[in-house]
């Protein structure tokens, strides 16, 4: 049975480290990731004990490129879907721009996002 949101876009953001990850749902596994853990984005950002929307641009910048040496950019045709109201909902409205950043870093990348809400993936006026 394959799933009809195949990519999805998943993240986890902590105080002091973010990462996200494209899931590949009918396989059920991590197709590309990126996250401040990893000691050659750590080193290059200056966050000290916790990560802000800068950190979470680079993230989303590293995983676009990451995509594209998979060639998985346009999601196979389909493109990679995000619930951005889901995913703010879930990390807490304080980490609502660092959600906002990781999206915006993966469009102006040439990443093809499919909105799963009725927005448009444009930021929401609070």
């Amino acid at each position: 049975m394959t799933v009809l949101k195949r990519y999805v876009l998943r993240l986890f953001i902590s105080i002091k480290y973010i990462t996200a990850n494209v899931v590949d749902r009918n396989n059920g596994r991590i197709v590309a990731t990126a996250s401040t853990v990893e000691h050659a984005i750590k080193e290059s950002l200056e966050c000290g004990r916790s990560c802000n929307a800068k950190a979470a641009a680079v993230v989303g910048e590293v995983l676009a490129m990451r995509l594209k040496v998979e060639g998985l950019e346009q999601g196979q045709g389909r493109g990679i879907h995000v619930d951005v109201n889901k995913e703010v909902e879930k990390k807490g409205f304080k980490n609502r721009t660092k959600v906002w950043a990781i999206v915006n870093a993966l469009k102006n990348n040439g990443v093809n996002l499919i909105a799963d809400d009725n927005d448009d993936t444009t930021r929401p006026s609070y």
